[in-house]
């Protein structure tokens, strides 16, 4: 076999791949992954301000032009009078305070006492199996519509938004603390106690360190639901809050104010999500790393 039968046989046993006609010397091809660039923090808040300015001028062509009935949808001009109005002489800031706080309070309780009874479960395997049906149980039932009757039992003030919120924190956050109990390594359980660790200490030394990433990890959703319970509570009795300022101007056809709440507690919902962020981040740093 002569020099050019080698160099033919290598170029067609490798299709797509160039070599050289010289003999035995192929050449290889670097293939470079594709590149993806993210833009510039100003571009891309740029862009983000463009898409929202291009739909509320598409908005307000629309309600002005009639292509969209003003009565159901309202148009950005009345939303932005209305909002001067909540702020200037309306109950804005009680509102938010008041659904704030139901919020926050139910977001600690219900992933404080979740996260107790997940991690809780360790201690026995009997308390754990005959607990499980009653944490699913209580998982399927839609806790929404036990709204009416924790309103009847806490009353209309903040402690029956604070109860519904909870309630909706709570067994997610077992859940998962409970997962996280289940996925701890048992050879290292039975290091520890090879090494004369007694319940408590491989406790607290393993099974709450190893549980705490997967607390951290419900966080940004627990806000999320505590911010939903909160709003339903207002929804069925309350005499403050952004859930009631909705639930009113609905039913008195109010629909910039309508909007106007909506917007606000968009705006409520993004800073509690972007602290909540912060938190669970600051908490990996100190606790994962």
């Amino acid at each position: 076999m002569n020099a050019k039968t080698s160099a033919l046989q290598t170029s067609t046993s490798f299709p797509g791949v160039k070599t050289a006609t010289g003999p035995m010397s192929p050449r290889r091809v670097a293939r470079r992954l594709p590149v993806r660039r993210i833009w510039p923090t100003w571009a891309l808040l740029s862009v983000q301000f463009g898409i929202l300015v291009a739909f509320i001028a598409f908005w307000e062509f629309a309600a002005f032009t009639g292509l969209i009935d003003v009565f159901f949808w309202s148009k950005p001009s009345t939303i932005a009078s209305t909002m001067v109005i909540f702020f200037t002489e309306g109950n804005a800031f009680t509102d938010i305070i008041y659904t704030f706080r139901s919020t926050i309070l139910g977001f600690i309780l219900g992933t404080t006492l979740g996260a107790v009874l997940g991690m809780s479960f360790w201690w026995s395997r009997n308390y754990a199996l005959i607990m499980q049906p009653y944490i699913i149980c209580l998982e399927s039932i839609p806790k929404l519509a036990l709204a009416p009757l924790i309103i009847l039992v806490f009353g209309m003030g903040l402690a029956s938004k604070v109860a519904i919120a909870t309630a909706l924190t709570l067994v997610v956050s077992t859940l998962t603390a409970y997962s996280g109990v289940q996925a701890v390594d048992r050879d290292q359980e039975k290091l520890f106690y090879s090494l004369g660790a007694n319940r408590w200490q491989v406790f607290t030394k393993l099974v709450a360190p190893s549980c705490i990433p997967w607390i951290i990890s419900i966080l940004r959703v627990n806000i999320g639901l505590a911010l939903t319970g909160s709003i339903v509570g207002e929804f069925v009795a309350s005499q403050y809050g952004l859930g009631r300022t909705i639930l009113y101007a609905g039913q008195t056809y109010e629909i910039a104010l309508v909007w106007v709440a909506v917007l606000v507690l968009s705006a409520l919902s993004m800073v509690m999500y972007v602290a909540v962020s912060w938190l669970e981040r600051y908490l990996q740093k100190g606790v994962i790393r």
